[in-house]
């Protein structure tokens, strides 16, 4: 029997996908100036082990923190770098412009809290040494394996930032879920991250849940031919308007670092356009048909990935500071203090002149 138009393309995807997986090989890239991978060898030697424990009570309660953890990881690196500005709040205890910018409202707030305790944690042990940005790259990498995923080294000798990030600045960065892989392959690359690195990163959404108002447009009021019919009808039925704030679980596995996310794309279940556009692109459809028949060799490419992504726009050295509080610079910490030593100075002052 002749083969089919649809067998030709199968077997062709299948081809581009072998001859992806045997003409590559993955390079881990080499800590920046400044950093090492056993940056605090000396100054905190328990470091790890600190994060890995608690993590794991963490996520012994709740693993879907892991997802949240990894997202702030992600949102943190691509505005201005890996300097821990996502965690800052504004000068009166709300939410700066970074945390306040879209792209941001639906990270955990649990993910604040979690990282830190966790400095909290390793300050008590060695002292204000660790930066909240290292934190925050250790966490993502636990949250990646606890959860099933790749084992990986992380360099380290990341220092926090003192500078507020504006919202233009945030939305600027943060490609939108109906983003399209054009979008994604142009503002990654001005990273230096290539296609195969924004498709492991990509396999981020492995794990986690999602919330319906990011893809109803792909619903309503017309449904997007890209997705698959009846994938399209269960979604409805969890999100039957487009303004629901309802949330959806990946229906695969959300709790399992896997390779099911590539597989899903394949089958035309992916949930945002900026997922599902990855399959429908020809640029970086190989590389998802790749990883959706081969796990290690995402796993491989999602540690190389990683650890780029990890060392955007450092700063080391003497640059930026060693946080007190992950959500405050020192310095405007140091200003609040001041302000509320003035306060009770005055509140004592003037109960002393009613007695």
């Amino acid at each position: 029997m002749a083969p089919t138009s649809s067998h030709v393309v199968a077997l062709t995807i299948m081809l581009s996908a072998v001859l992806f997986a045997s003409t590559t090989t993955a390079q881990i890239p080499a800590p920046a100036k400044g950093m090492s991978w056993t940056f605090y060898k000396s100054s905190c030697p328990k470091l790890e082990s600190i994060i890995t424990k608690r993590l794991k009570e963490v996520f012994k309660k709740d693993i879907g923190q892991a997802a949240g953890l990894l997202r702030l990881h992600f949102h943190d690196c691509f505005v201005e770098g890996c300097d821990g500005s996502v965690l800052l709040t504004g000068s009166a205890g709300g939410p700066s412009a970074e945390q306040g910018s879209p792209p941001n409202l639906s990270l955990r707030k649990e993910a604040f809290r979690i990282i830190d305790d966790l400095r909290a944690r390793v300050h008590k042990e060695c002292g204000r040494v660790v930066s909240c940005s290292d934190i925050v790259a250790l966490a993502a990498r636990d949250s990646v394996v606890l959860s099933g995923g790749p084992k990986y080294q992380v360099a380290l000798g990341r220092r926090d930032g003192t500078t507020l990030v504006t919202q233009d600045t945030t939305l600027a960065n943060l490609p939108p879920p109906f983003a399209t892989t054009g979008t994604i392959l142009s503002s990654l690359a001005t990273k230096n991250l290539n296609p195969t690195d924004a498709v492991a990163l990509s396999g981020a959404h492995t794990i986690g849940i999602s919330h319906c108002s990011s893809f109803t447009d792909r619903l309503y009021p017309n449904q997007d031919p890209s997705m698959d019919q009846t994938f399209a009808k269960n979604l409805k039925a969890t999100c039957p308007q487009a303004a629901t704030t309802d949330n959806i679980v990946d229906i695969r596995s959300p709790n399992v670092f896997d390779n099911k996310y590539y597989v899903d794309l394949m089958n035309r279940q992916g949930l945002f356009t900026s997922d599902q556009d990855l399959y429908t692109d020809s640029r970086t459809r190989g590389i998802v048909t790749s990883f959706a028949i081969n796990q290690t060799l995402f796993f491989e490419k999602f540690v190389v990935a990683m650890i780029k992504m990890g060392q955007i726009s450092v700063l080391t050295g003497k640059q930026g500071e060693i946080r007190a509080n992950c959500s405050v610079t020192n310095s405007a910490k140091v200003q609040t203090s001041s302000f509320l030593e003035e306060a009770v100075e005055e509140a004592v002052e003037l109960l002393a002149g009613m007695r």
